[in-house]
């Protein structure tokens, strides 16, 4: 039995082990996962049938832990909680001065807001552990949004006079088929670890706007067979546009997307119905009342708190498509003199949860915002690789929105990052191409590099003053008895930092070097975290040295007005409009950024048929220095035409407007020279070298398109002379084939004949077996079967007969048998049974079945046994036949050539290219629905009022619904280069700015003038009116 004193210290430590254990399992961090159950989508009353979501309805979460319970020793991570929030009522405000313009400052437009220091200690201002949990199950806290319990048209209200936001029930109640325990995810609002405060916010700019040139075109009446005409365009579209709103109502409703070929939802963006909020302002323009209100009743009911589609937010996205509809909505249907308020409402909602996306030490946008609260409680920087488009294309809507509710805080989220591209634009290394940003840039505000040299200088002194006090300690060895070192309080300047926080003598920080014969202070010198150390409101980050955006500093980088790029130079004359002509930094942009255009990238392409149109290029650069070019046509580009148009009448410029021209009409042509009268969504065209001297020269085409093209003549000669000799080779192996089979042939009739003549001589052999088996057993029962007293004597008398001799074949006793005589009893005189007389049995039986075996043999056919394999001995047939076998020799395989293959002559390789003359590849074939290019048409008539606009517009808009049209809406494209008949391969989408932008577009080319004249509204990136001031 073992004692309790031995082994007592690992009997305290198991009971130890065990009480951890206890409490680990009922610590409220080791929570199972749960599933997250989903309401249903809002359904309009008018329709029943709806595609709904619906996730598995989750287990009720465990309770919370007790009160007081020591936390284990190992948990699950958990993100450590946020700083103390900073009330501007309860203690000092972190100010932020007013930032001034690039030109005065340079970089001047960070946010100087350092990060507030998190302390070791209990902070009692900041959320416990069990607060922060429970925030996870609650709806939506958005300052100023109160829920109710259900929806009340006239409740929804902003203001009397107080600021706040008021809005009945943002959530849809509960159904039926939820579970009263299930959990649905909202977001909540997140410390700011940033913020802003009021006095340091950039405002709106007030005064009277400025005079802006009139932009559109001053139209004249007219005629009434043009009148008939364009109205009657004007109804196609509309029905076009009321059969896609019907497909999405019957089969979508509630969601992001209808899919136009399957009849289903899709919900690429959150789930939140994408197509609904982004179609809005389309219904009103078209006149479509009854389905525009009922759209509204379901904006309603969209929660923007939660989506069981995402765990992030793509935020260029939901602000160009759902701010920008809900806002534009708002105030093409009259704003605050209109009757949706709660469109207004419902754009607030969304910003609100769109500004913790600036929550960073620049306030440079995070372009993907986790939502949920189990991550977005730590404090964040933005991208060190984020798209120009994605930061520069939320200028115009979060600028409406502070318009619409005075709120200066949604302007100065945006101009902040306005400052910031301001900034790297007039930088003099920012970018290779002067006025033009590079595609992605580092928005993250730190410059790792420097910072890593900072720490490489913060070691290099450490390590002299650990040398120093090594020094130090080996002279305190040497001190007097009695020597007592000074106090370990040491005074830095103003800052008194009390090394002994923690009773043991020993200091904190790791570069402080105590006196004394105390080694612990030297080691503290190889945490690399605690070289640095931060102070109330510094930037946390020992390894960032700021900056402001900048290029990656790796990779390649590329400039262009294309995709990832576009929307951001787009906004800029835009801007300028919305603000009313007072901020001038606007135009200043946009006249770099054309002139970067003009100098840099346009060109004219070398095509069939001279076209005088221009195209925009992308350029490349390694260095910021050097370029390359690719010159590309692309549908995403097509918005340039526009842009430059628009640009040139507001800021005079009558060039700008002629190179708009041309770029509209460039596209307009992409659309009608490919063979579906639909422009790919990249391609690739030879460049004029001279475009003001420009003509098509196949030969240089072809070249471009095939390079070997030279080569392709000495391929087919080198191809025939290898036909020439693979065909001797083939006959040559054909032929040694062909003697193989005939051998192998020959080869398997012999073996077939030997084994036939084996089996022949076996059947024989087994016959006279049998014969002279079945003789003697014939015999053998005559003597068997006589009466008991008889067989003595015959016994008797078959003894007394001579032995047999078998050269006595005509003995007399070879007759020795005779019947019995059965009147009698008695037997006659037997003969005697000699061998003689059964092989005589036995050869007549042996000669009938060699008889029937020959017969057999002729009525198969015969056969002839091959000389070399008959044999003498019936014994030695199955022998000789396996001998023979076995003596076969395999096949040896006759290897074939394979056929050279014919290289395709130049002729036969520019045709399997699918290629219009002078453009040089097709990479992207496909047509997506975009509105690129009819919006650059749409510009350009109402800037000009050329009547060609709309020819070319409604050419364009036959071709895209011949190709496009389905059962229930409009479908994207594969290739926009077959030439099969019927309708191409479609893709089975219907993104939502195919109503939002493209359908729109189409309809306002053929509307009258003053539906959204470009002198009172100016359009977002999305399509999405917002009105002008005016001066």
């Amino acid at each position: 039995m073992p004692r309790f004193r031995k082994y007592r210290v690992f009997f305290i430590f198991a009971l130890i082990v065990l009480a951890l254990l206890y409490h680990v399992s009922r610590n409220s961090a080791w929570e199972p996962s749960q599933t997250v159950k989903y309401p249903k989508p809002a359904k309009p009353e008018s329709e029943p049938g709806r595609h709904a979501h619906e996730a598995p309805k989750q287990q009720p979460p465990p309770p919370p832990p007790p009160k007081h319970t020591p936390k284990p020793t190992t948990q699950a991570y958990e993100p450590p909680p946020p700083p103390p929030v900073i009330d501007s009522n309860d203690g000092p405000t972190i100010k932020i001065p007013t930032l001034k313009s690039t030109n005065e400052v340079k970089g001047a437009y960070g946010l100087p807001t350092k990060a507030p220091t998190r302390t070791k200690g209990f902070d009692a201002a900041r959320p416990t552990e069990k607060e922060t949990e429970a925030k996870i199950t609650k709806p939506a806290s958005i300052p100023g949004v109160q829920p109710g319990t259900g929806h009340h048209e006239d409740a929804v209200k902003i203001g009397d006079g107080d600021g706040e936001l008021r809005y009945a029930d943002m959530h849809p109640p509960k159904t039926g088929d939820e579970s009263e325990t299930s959990t649905i995810i909202h977001w909540t609002k997140p410390y700011e670890y940033y913020p802003v405060p009021e006095e340091s916010l950039i405002m709106l700019p007030t005064g009277k706007p400025k005079p802006v040139p009139r932009v559109q075109y001053n139209f004249k009446e007219e005629s009434e067979t043009a009148k008939q005409r364009r109205e009657h365009r004007l109804s196609k579209i509309k029905a076009e546009a009321k059969r896609a709103w019907m497909g999405y109502k019957q089969y979508a409703w509630g969601h992001d997307e209808v899919k136009p070929l399957s009849k289903g939802p899709n919900d690429p963006f959150c789930g939140w119905a994408a197509t609904l909020v982004d179609a809005l302002d389309t219904l009103w323009i078209m006149g479509m009342k009854d389905e525009f209100d009922e759209a509204v009743k379901a904006v309603k009911d969209i929660d923007f708190t939660t989506t069981p589609y995402r765990s992030d937010i793509p935020v260029f996205e939901t602000i160009i498509r759902y701010l920008g509809g809900l806002v534009g909505a708002y105030d093409v249907t009259g704003g605050h003199d209109g009757n949706y308020r709660i469109l207004l409402d419902k754009a607030v909602e969304l910003a609100e949860i769109l500004m913790s996306v600036f929550d960073t030490p620049n306030r440079m946008p995070i372009l993907y915002y986790h939502w949920r609260p189990a991550y977005n409680q730590n404090p964040k920087r933005a991208s060190s690789n984020s798209g120009v488009a994605e930061l520069g294309s939320m200028s115009m809507e979060f600028t409406r929105l502070a318009q619409l509710t005075g709120k200066n805080k949604y302007y100065d989220a945006i101009a902040r990052i306005t400052d910031a591209l301001e900034d790297l634009q007039n930088r003099a290394d920012g970018s290779a191409i002067p006025g033009i940003f590079p595609q992605n840039l580092d928005a993250s505000g730190c410059n790792r590099t420097a910072a890593a040299e900072r720490k490489k200088l913060a070691e290099s002194e450490a390590a002299r003053k650990q040398a120093e006090a090594e020094a130090a300690k080996d002279l305190d060895d040497n001190e007097p008895a009695g020597y007592s070192p000074p106090s370990a309080h040491h005074d830095h300047g103003s800052h008194k930092i009390d090394t002994d926080s923690d009773g043991d003598g020993k200091t904190d920080l790791a570069f402080e070097v105590q006196s004394g014969s105390d080694p612990s202070a030297s080691r503290g010198l190889k945490k690399r975290d605690l070289v640095y150390f931060t102070l109330q409101g510094q930037d946390e980050d020992p390894d960032c040295v700021p900056q402001g955006l900048t290029r990656p500093g790796y990779g390649l980088d590329s400039y262009s007005m294309g995709g990832s790029q576009d929307s951001a130079y787009e906004y800029f004359p835009k801007q300028y409009l919305l603000l009313g002509g007072l901020v001038d930094k606007y135009r200043a942009m946009h006249e770099k950024t054309v002139d970067a255009v003009k100098k840099y990238l346009l060109f004219r392409p070398q095509a069939e048929g001279d076209p005088d149109v221009l195209f925009s290029a992308k350029a490349f650069s390694s260095d910021n220095e050097r370029l390359t070019y690719e010159y590309e046509v692309t549908h995403l580009t097509c918005f340039l035409g526009g842009m430059f148009g628009l640009g040139g009448k507001i800021f005079g410029s009558v060039e700008d407007v002629e190179i708009g021209k041309r770029l509209a009409a460039g596209c307009a042509w992409a659309y009608e020279v490919m063979p579906r009268g639909i422009m790919p969504e990249y391609a690739q065209i030879l460049p004029c070298a001279n475009a003001s001297d420009c003509h098509f020269d196949r030969e240089l085409w072809e070249e471009k398109v095939d390079p070997y093209m030279a080569d392709r003549e000495k391929q087919m000669e080198e191809y025939y002379e290898q036909m020439d000799k693979w065909k001797v080779e083939v006959e040559e192996a054909k032929r040694a084939q062909a003697q193989q089979e005939a051998e192998q042939k020959r080869m398997t009739e012999e073996r077939k004949t030997a084994q036939e003549e084996s089996e022949r001589r076996k059947t024989v052999e087994d016959a006279r077996r049998k014969a002279e088996a079945e003789e003697e057993k014939r015999l053998r029962p005559v003597n068997d079967t006589l009466p008991g007293e008889d067989r003595p004597r015959l016994k008797q008398q078959v003894e007394d007969y001579p032995a047999f001799d078998p050269k006595e074949k005509d003995s007399s006793s070879s007759q020795g048998l005779r019947k019995r005589n059965f009147d009698t009893g008695e037997l006659p005189p037997p003969e005697p049974v000699t061998r003689k007389v059964v092989e005589e049995k036995v050869a007549e039986k042996v000669q009938e079945v060699e008889s029937k075996v020959e017969n057999k043999v002729e009525l198969n056919g015969g056969y002839d046994v091959p000389p070399n394999l008959k044999d003498t001995s019936s014994s030695s047939g199955a022998n000789r036949y396996q001998d023979a076998d076995n003596a076969q020799k395999p096949m040896v395989e006759i290897h074939i050539p394979m056929e050279p293959v014919k290289p395709s002559t130049h002729k036969e390789y520019m045709e399997q290219q699918h290629l219009v003359p002078g453009f040089t590849a097709i990479t992207d074939r496909r047509y997506i629905l975009r509105p690129e290019a009819i919006e650059s048409v749409w510009y350009m008539y109402r800037i000009t009022g050329d009547p060609t606009w709309q020819d070319k517009g409604w050419r364009m808009f036959e071709a895209v619904i011949r190709s496009t049209r389905t059962e229930i809406g409009h479908s994207a494209i594969h290739d926009v280069t077959s030439t099969a008949p019927g309708k191409p391969d479609m893709a089975d989408s219907m993104e939502s700015f195919w109503l939002a932008e493209t359908l729109k577009y189409f309809y306002l080319l053929f509307a009258e003038p003053d539906v959204i004249s470009l002198d009172e509204w100016v359009l977002n990136t999305e399509a999405h009116p917002f009105r002008r001031p005016l001066a």
